[in-house]
Formats: structure tokens, C-alpha cells, sequence
């Protein structure tokens, strides 16, 4: 068993045992006090490349990466610093999120959120809606056909934004057939963990332009986001980084450079992407 795999089936154990505690009915319950949303796309489609800030206690690869670490800290200096979006993680077993924090997230922050999980289940997204979530994360690999197809329409029933994930050109060719709202290249390869950010080079030049895309993993510098922006990207996803950074602030501040005078001062629509000079891209 892969270690994707272990995680899909911890998912799967931990929803049964949370649907047990809160059924279905009590979450949809409270859909009704869902307060205005923030609409997540949009905020990936400004001039230059977004920022999507992550927060995350540890990871299965990694182990802890800032101990101690607290949302209300956390959240609000990335905001400070430019991010244009947040991820958080709520997956327990191997990441140590939890739903608390992206409650946590939406109470101190104004950006459009992302849950980061092994969604598995439409449980999952009426939980993502309840706890303050704009978007949800699908991952190809982890899902069938059928899974995929079923979350992605149920996600929309929800108004909630998706990111569709994949990490080779198999999982591409599935997730285009769902017209998906943003495509995420992950670098990391989800059954070793190894990283190759050369992943997100070769995989966007069979997306069709026009399509949202965030590059995701292995990413630390201004410069790595300078290449994204110049073969199409629109974000880009950090969370270790980051969270390692003594300032998260300044570490944010670094990435995003001028961007956010762009997107505050920006007249003019962005040009053609560059996968597509006769101006059919983002």
C-alpha cells in the first residue's frame, strides 16, 4: 500500500467516524448561516502569479515544521504580506490539521480559503461549507472516475470552488474531463513524496489555455515564481516554506515582490499568456 493510499483509507475511517458524531443533516443544518462567500477563482486570476499561503503543522515527508504554530499568528501575517489566497490543511493524521483551523482561518483573515484535504466523501465539502471554506481540493489519484464526477458536481451545488489536482499526464487527461474550475499540478508524486518541479513545465503545455492552473510543491523563491508566470501558471501554492520562515510576513512579502502594487494599480487586462500568443489564455 502506497503511502497515498494510507492516507485515502485514513480519510475514509476518520469521515465515518466524524458522520457519526455530526450527521449529515446537522451540517446541512447550518449551511443556511454561511456567512458571504469570497469567491476563490477570482483571486488566482489578478495580474502576475498568486500566492496561495499555506498553513500546515507537519507533513508525512517532512515531519513537524513549526511547533507551536497557531492560526491567528500565522494566517494574518500572511495576509499582511500579500497573499492573494489561503490553503489550510485540516487532514489530522499525517498533517495535523483539523477543522478547527480553518474556522480559525476564516474568523482572522479576509482571503479566500482553500480546505486542503483527502476529500473522499460529500461529507467532506458540506464540512468544508460549515467550517468557512471557498474551496475544496480534489485529488485525482485518490479518487475513481465516478468519486471524482459526484464531488465535483457536489461541490458546485455548494457554490464551492475546486481545485482538481493531478501529478502526471494520466491524472491530467481525467481531470480535463470534468471541465474542472482550476487545475493544480502537484510536483510531488503522492505515492513516494518525491518532488520535480519540472512536473508543472511539462504538464501545463497540454492544459488549454484559458484554463486556471496553480503550480504546487518545491517552490521557495521570487525567481521560481518569475518562471511560472512567463509558461502561464496563475498560483502558486507554498505552505513549508513558509511555515519554516522566521517571518512568515517578510517571507510572503519576498515572493509576491511588486504584485500587489500590480493588482491594486492594474488599468489594463493582463496580456496573452504565454501559452497561447494569440491571446486565448488567462
Amino acid at each position: 500500500m502506497s503511502r497515498l493510499d494510507e492516507l485515502v483509507h485514513a480519510a475514509r475511517r476518520a469521515v465515518r467516524q466524524r458522520r457519526e458524531q455530526v450527521p449529515l443533516a446537522q451540517l446541512e443544518s447550518r449551511l443556511a448561516t454561511r456567512d458571504r462567500e469570497r469567491p476563490f477563482k477570482e483571486a488566482l486570476t489578478a495580474p502576475g502569479v498568486t500566492l496561495i499561503a499555506e498553513f500546515k503543522r507537519r507533513s508525512p515527508s517532512a515531519g513537524p515544521i513549526r511547533a507551536g504554530a497557531e492560526v491567528t499568528e500565522i494566517v494574518p501575517a500572511y495576509e499582511r504580506g500579500g497573499a492573494g489566497a489561503l490553503s489550510i490543511l485540516t487532514e489530522s493524521e499525517g498533517f495535523g490539521g483539523s477543522l478547527e483551523d480553518l474556522a480559525a482561518a476564516r474568523a482572522c483573515s479576509g482571503l479566500p480559503i482553500l480546505r486542503k484535504d483527502f476529500v473522499v466523501d460529500p461529507y467532506q465539502l458540506h464540512e468544508a461549507v460549515v467550517h468557512g471554506a471557498d474551496a475544496a481540493l480534489l485529488i485525482v489519484a485518490a479518487l475513481s472516475d465516478e468519486e471524482l464526477a459526484r464531488l465535483h458536481d457536489e461541490a458546485h451545488s455548494l457554490d464551492l470552488d475546486t481545485v482538481v489536482e493531478v501529478h502526471d499526464e494520466r491524472d491530467l487527461e481525467r481531470a480535463l474531463a470534468l471541465d474542472p474550475d482550476v487545475i493544480g499540478i502537484n510536483n510531488r508524486n503522492l505515492r513516494d513524496f518525491t518532488v520535480d518541479i519540472g512536473t508543472t513545465d511539462r504538464l501545463i503545455t497540454d492544459i488549454p489555455a484559458g484554463m486556471t492552473v496553480v503550480a504546487e510543491s518545491g517552490y521557495s523563491s521570487r525567481e521560481q515564481l518569475e518562471h511560472l508566470e512567463e509558461i502561464g501558471v496563475d498560483a502558486v501554492l507554498i505552505g513549508e516554506a513558509l511555515m519554516r520562515a522566521p517571518d512568515p510576513e517578510e517571507a510572503v512579502r519576498e515572493l509576491v515582490g511588486d504584485e500587489m502594487a500590480t493588482r491594486e494599480h492594474a488599468i489594463e487586462p493582463p496580456g496573452p499568456s504565454p501559452r497561447d500568443p494569440a491571446g486565448r489564455g488567462r
